[in-house]
């Protein structure tokens, strides 16, 4: 099915086919009106009526009693753990989480949190391998640190894309709150499980304390992420978001962009996952290339192709116009490279078209 006239505006300005993550999205023409139109006052002081407005309206759709704009899914994270353990506490999440691969540290910087890592296939932990996971000061003749934080990550990355089913979810909350631990839930593409599962937002997130939500991958605002929880967690990570420098002041020209963007962009999601699936079946059906099928479940393609080949592929495309992202260092996919390609708002299936030639070509 191709593009309606409507959709097939791209309103972006590249002519490139530009795969290499769904944070390149830029404001449309709409969302930049919204922006330029925002009631603003100083959120360092509590009274910008539009961050107002959005914390209370993400806390609204997720069912929990507060909210807190900050501005990258880093610190969402960092403040969520920060709230909820002491320093030479431990956290538990899988070994190719967000939070452990691509976070510089942060748990050990900021928090002063040791880590317990999970292994689990397409990134997804089991509540068996959480529970073996934890650690607790008691029994331990003071040997092991005190586990406080499990946290989980949904759609996961670096399993390409792939989304946890709720009994799962709700089963490692269950394993959390029974070690006395609580349960945090980065949902950085929270957005595409929901649309993916066809799970109401606020059912998915119950059980867990914390959820951090990024506006600007898929949900295509510039800038932005909210932390969501109970009131007294709440209050706790305003604290911490200063002393960590995120508190902004005029920040209701971004809130409003994440307003847009929670009426205008979330149901179009299911968009982006059918073009990814049409990108991953074609590419597998390439001599060159595998993927595993079974991940590409939200908007991620993972691509392997031969050992040490990911760089020359991504040249190859870039020379075609079309650029995805070169995967080589920093995660061992054993015998093949990888190359990751993720589709957003600015793809049509006009895009989807050129970046299946490309790979063929570049074969």
């Amino acid at each position: 099915m191709r593009d309606s006239p409507r959709d097939s505006v791209r309103d972006y300005p590249s002519d490139r086919v530009d795969l290499r993550s769904d944070t390149v999205t830029q404001p449309t023409t709409a969302m930049r009106e919204v922006m330029a139109a925002a009631e603003v006052g100083d959120d360092v002081l509590g009274d910008d009526p539009t961050v107002i407005e959005l914390q209370n309206r993400i806390a609204e759709m997720l069912g929990k009693d507060a909210a807190l704009f900050v501005p990258s899914g880093t610190m969402s994270n960092a403040v969520a753990i920060k709230s909820q353990t002491r320093p030479g506490d431990e956290i538990v999440t899988h070994r190719k989480s967000h939070i452990y691969m691509y976070e510089a540290g942060g748990y050990a910087v900021l928090s002063g949190c040791s880590i317990s890592l999970v292994e689990g296939h397409r990134g997804l932990m089991s509540p068996e391998d959480v529970q073996m996971a934890i650690r607790k000061v008691a029994g331990s003749d003071s040997h092991y640190p005190e586990c406080t934080l499990i946290c989980v990550e949904n759609t996961a990355n670096v399993g390409g894309g792939s989304i946890y089913d709720q009994d799962t979810l709700d089963a490692i909350c269950e394993v959390a709150h029974s070690n006395d631990c609580r349960a945090h839930l980065d949902g950085a593409r929270l957005f595409n499980a929901v649309i993916a599962s066809g799970v109401d937002a606020a059912r998915m997130v119950r059980d867990f304390d914390t959820i951090s939500i990024c506006l600007s991958k898929g949900l295509g605002a510039p800038v932005g992420s909210v932390l969501v929880g109970d009131a007294a967690i709440i209050a706790e990570a305003h604290r911490w978001r200063k002393m960590f420098g995120g508190g902004m002041r005029q920040a209701g020209v971004l809130a409003a962009a994440g307003i847009y963007a929670l009426e205008n962009n979330i149901e179009r999601l299911a968009e982006d996952h059918a073009r990814a699936r049409r990108l991953a079946e074609a590419v597998n059906s390439m001599e060159a290339y595998s993927i595993d099928l079974g991940a590409v479940q939200s908007n991620m393609v993972y691509i392997d192709c031969r050992k040490g080949a990911a760089k020359a592929l991504v040249n190859s495309l870039g020379e075609r116009g079309v650029d995805v992202l070169d995967l080589e260092q920093g995660v061992d996919y054993g015998d093949v490279s990888t190359v990751r390609a993720v589709v957003h708002l600015h793809i049509t299936d006009e895009d989807i078209d050129r970046a299946i030639a490309a790979f063929e070509a570049a074969q």
